[in-house]
């Protein structure tokens, strides 16, 4: 680690012991105290609130709406989560808003960006952030002062959610801090990122894993039982997934609409000066989206907090035709952005990560197999 590090950057991404300096400033706003475990070596866990509304169809508030003024013409009916209550995927179901516990007034010079915990993205629940004025989501400006609110859309399962429950995450930055494929190579010569070869794309690149012996993925059944979002150990693999395993050539069709969770053929490391993000679907990969819970916290897969050997958890849905996956294929990249600190306690089996050291696995809810 160089002298520059040790002593924090310029710009980078927030550890935990700023993000909760922020609190302590009123630069986030929660309108609860922080849960024990909330805040993360390089990321916030977001709360819902009490309320829901079921609207219409997604939207932007854009540039001359806040997000209230827009809920006003296009809710259906508002939800009391206060003791839980059912969304359901699909037809039946759709599109939920939910204004959520923690509120911002950013300085001028810290922005934000917001992604799916990973736990919601491998029930294939999709979320994103919305905030007033916002032209896109998930995209928190710097200086930013307001609600936030988080649409939320399963796909597959129905889910029960209630006040606190936390589906998403949020990754606070001072300016532009992301690696170049230069800069990532000087920083695999020091402390690997990959155990497999180095393949660089404007980050680092990711291949599938279809070769290992047993089960290689499982693809989500239709038509099950809810799932708790907030219980964990709690379901049977075998009543909400079929488990997928490969005879012969290493391949897989993936069926339209399917949801199907995979791994990647890499182990994945991110050094504890920086943090990491997949990027979103490659339009040039294939006919399939790679639907990711992006964020990687400094320490994951690092050794010296039992994450040896961790691969990247991928969720990934064809489009309207079969596609084949082959063993090897890449399916995605990583980008690395160095921390502004490193943080003072890594992800890791020390704060209890759920996903430290994992081969392929399903989200938490799940029992182990």
């Amino acid at each position: 680690m160089s002298n520059n590090q040790s002593s924090g950057q310029s710009t980078g991404i927030l550890p935990a012991h700023q993000i909760a300096g922020l609190a302590d400033a009123g630069q986030i706003r929660p309108t609860e105290y922080f849960a024990e475990d909330q805040v993360q070596p390089a990321s916030l866990d977001l709360r819902l609130g009490p309320v829901a509304y079921r609207v219409r169809a997604s939207f932007l508030p854009g540039p001359d709406a806040t997000v209230a003024e827009r809920l006003e013409t296009l809710k259906l009916h508002k939800i009391d989560l206060t003791s839980g209550a059912l969304l359901e995927p699909g037809r039946s179901g759709g599109v939920y808003i939910v204004p959520l516990m923690e509120g911002l007034a950013l300085p001028g010079d810290i922005a934000a960006a917001t992604n799916p915990k990973s736990s919601t993205g491998r029930l294939d629940v999709f979320t994103r952030v919305i905030t007033d004025f916002a032209r896109e989501f998930d995209t928190i400006p710097a200086g930013y002062a307001g609600r936030l609110y988080l649409e939320i859309s399963p796909r597959t399962f129905p889910i029960i959610v209630r006040a606190g429950s936390r589906l998403s995450q949020i990754r606070f930055r001072r300016g532009n801090a992301r690696l170049d494929d230069a800069a990532l190579e000087a920083v695999h010569a020091m402390s690997p990122l990959v155990d497999e070869g180095l393949r660089l794309a404007d980050g680092v690149m990711l291949s599938i894993d279809l070769a290992q012996d047993g089960v290689v993925g499982y693809r989500a059944k239709r038509h099950t039982g809810l799932v708790d979002v907030d219980r964990r150990d709690a379901y049977d693999v075998l009543d909400f997934w079929d488990p997928l395993t490969i005879h012969g050539r290493k391949e897989l069709v993936l069926d339209p609409d399917q949801f199907y969770i995979l791994v990647s053929n890499e182990a994945v490391h991110v050094p504890p000066d920086y943090a990491a993000e997949m990027v979103p679907y490659d339009p040039l990969v294939g006919e399939f989206r790679v639907h990711y819970a992006g964020f990687f916290d400094p320490g994951f897969g690092h050794s010296e907090s039992g994450g040896a050997g961790s691969r990247a958890v991928l969720e990934v849905r064809s489009h309207e035709v079969p596609f084949i996956l082959e063993h090897g294929q890449s399916v995605g990249r990583l980008v690395y952005e160095r921390m502004l600190e490193r943080p003072r306690v890594l992800y890791g089996q020390d704060i209890g990560s759920h996903y430290q050291a994992q081969g392929l696995k399903l989200s938490k809810h799940f029992r182990s197999v």
